[in-house]
């Protein structure tokens, strides 16, 4: 009995995840089928969406990516004061509500620096580069977390060697570091790039919801079960699910490679 117990009780700690993420995918499929939801996408309106979510997602992961491997390699590789407590902050954006992530930028940008940026610079509020910042913002907790790791594993000795060889510091991360953490440097681009895609608070609380400007996947999903297009909506949903699996299986991939 005791030697069954346990068995039966992972498999059961197994099942019951897998039967729940089941029954999201299995009720989005049988609720309109799959040709109502492959027809909408056809729709110019939807395809308006789904253009701009890639192309933002991809602009604020490459973004987060060239802000995040400096700091995490300099996280995973120096100590400094109040190293600690700059890691907790950096993680602030995972736990914090993206709604909240939204309302403080907007109070931002309603402050004298923040008004200055959008006179001078480039205006975030109800526009598209909001969405980016947006995204930005979540997914760089992400790709900051992913590259700490990374860097961690790259044993510090090749860096050694390649500093008594001759390299400069740039010179050893260069050559040594980073294609060493190649794996994880992928890893944290599609895990961030997946976040951003999927972002839907921040982004609505700062760019709005405005159809055909700052209207992404996630908020057209929102705007189209508001306006009972629930094939329009279902579509969106099959398109997020099937590009989160398939990052996800990418990243499952790749860290089976290694």
């Amino acid at each position: 009995m005791g030697r069954r117990f346990f068995p039966a009780l992972l498999a059961g700690a197994v099942l019951l995840p897998l039967l729940l993420v089941g029954a999201m995918l299995v009720s989005q499929v049988g609720y309109a089928g799959l040709w109502e939801p492959l027809g909408a996408l056809g729709r110019p309106a939807i395809r308006q969406a789904l253009v701009l979510s890639l192309g933002t997602a991809t602009v604020a992961a490459l973004l987060a990516l060239t802000v995040g491997v400096p700091c995490a390699y300099a996280l995973a590789r120096h100590r400094f004061p109040g190293a600690r407590a700059v890691d907790v902050l950096l993680d602030l954006p995972m736990v914090l509500s993206p709604v909240a992530v939204g309302v403080s930028w907007l109070l931002f940008f309603r402050g004298p620096a923040g008004q200055w940026v959008e006179a001078h610079l480039l205006r975030f509020v109800f526009e598209v580069p909001g969405i980016v910042l947006a995204q930005f913002t979540v997914a760089l907790a992400v790709v900051i977390r992913v590259l700490k790791a990374a860097f961690q594993d790259v044993d510090v000795r090749y860096e050694q060697v390649a500093r008594f060889l001759g390299c400069t510091p740039w010179g050893s991360f260069r050559r040594v570091s980073l294609p060493l953490a190649r794996r994880g440097l992928t890893a944290a681009f599609v895990l961030g790039w997946a976040r951003a895609l999927g972002e839907f608070g921040a982004t609505v609380t700062l760019a709005g919801a405005v159809p055909g400007k700052t209207e992404t996947v996630p908020v057209a999903i929102y705007l189209r079960l508001a306006s009972v297009d629930i094939s329009g909506a279902v579509a969106l949903m099959l398109v997020l699910s099937a590009t989160g699996l398939l990052a996800l299986g990418a990243v499952h991939a790749m860290g089976e490679r290694r």
